[in-house]
């Protein structure tokens, strides 16, 4: 596995593997658990090459957020790639990715505007920048992310249409289902800052989530549902719920009761120092 953290090295090297085949790409911040690698393999499954980035990315951290306490852990996150078959990993620094003066923001309105745009304002125009800049670093044929931040994928997905991506389109931006642990919970690099009867108390959020999800299936009214969930959160040990909304899918537009088209029920619930989030399908029928 190469690794590099030169721009023009990078060109060069993805220009060579485009040669041979298709190119994908997994973007992550690094602390790479099994959901990241999870995504490297369906990007192997669909591609000939692999390239993989690793960039704690400032732009997307709030004033009062974790960016200097975010794990980073560079050559045990290589050697996993490595592991994996992964061709080329692409790490570049802040100054490599901005440039002194730097001085361009991509915000998406609509799909980044609620939630936890409401929640963490400028996170979303940093996410975007920073994958806009990435996809034109890599040029890759397609790209994965994880579904557990549902209104990210929605983010990056708006953004290729509206700027006329190519490489990849928004239907080459493929969503991979979140990975969990064995009692539910999903997977994250922050679960590391939980502390043990944290992490026991937060297996909570995929119970309440699927709770919910159950009772909106079977024809229960929404907002019961949702202050169903809060309070299960509540009692479990969270301190506090950011949101909880059944929304649709794509537009991320909040739906007050069912409608026939696919929706998401997302929540963002805090348990101690740490902010988790998660969402889940709900099908109407």
């Amino acid at each position: 596995m190469q690794t590099i953290n030169r721009l023009d090295a990078l060109r060069r090297a993805v220009a060579e593997l485009r040669q041979n085949g298709p190119v994908a790409f997994v973007p992550t911040m690094g602390a790479l658990h099994e959901g990241h690698l999870t995504l490297v393999r369906e990007a192997k499954a669909q591609a000939a090459h692999v390239v993989v980035s690793i960039f704690v990315n400032p732009t997307q951290f709030g004033p009062n957020e974790d960016l200097d306490a975010y794990p980073r852990r560079l050559a045990e996150d290589s050697r996993l790639l490595a592991a994996e078959g992964v061709d080329l990993l692409w790490a570049p620094d802040v100054a490599e990715m901005y440039p002194a003066g730097f001085s361009t923001n991509i915000s998406v309105s609509g799909v980044s505007e609620g939630f936890c745009g409401a929640a963490r304002p400028g996170h979303f125009d940093g996410v975007a920048t920073v994958v806009n800049k990435l996809f034109n670093q890599v040029l890759p044929d397609l790209a994965f992310f994880g579904e557990k931040d549902w209104q990210q994928l929605a983010v990056i997905r708006r953004m290729a249409r509206d700027l006329d991506l190519t490489l990849p389109h928004a239907d080459r931006i493929h969503g991979v289902p979140t990975v969990r642990e064995p009692d539910g919970l999903a997977m994250s690099s922050r679960n590391q800052y939980l502390s043990p009867a944290e992490r026991e108390a937060a297996a909570a959020l995929p119970r309440a989530l699927r709770a919910a999800i159950a009772r909106i299936e079977s024809g229960g009214d929404v907002a019961g549902a949702l202050a169903e969930l809060e309070s299960a959160l509540g009692a479990a040990g969270f301190s506090s719920v950011d949101y909880a909304a059944l929304a649709d899918a794509e537009s991320l537009e909040p739906l007050a009761h069912p409608a026939e088209r696919p929706a998401r029920l997302l929540v963002a619930a805090r348990i101690g120092g740490t902010r988790l989030i998660d969402n889940m399908p709900v099908t109407f029928r």
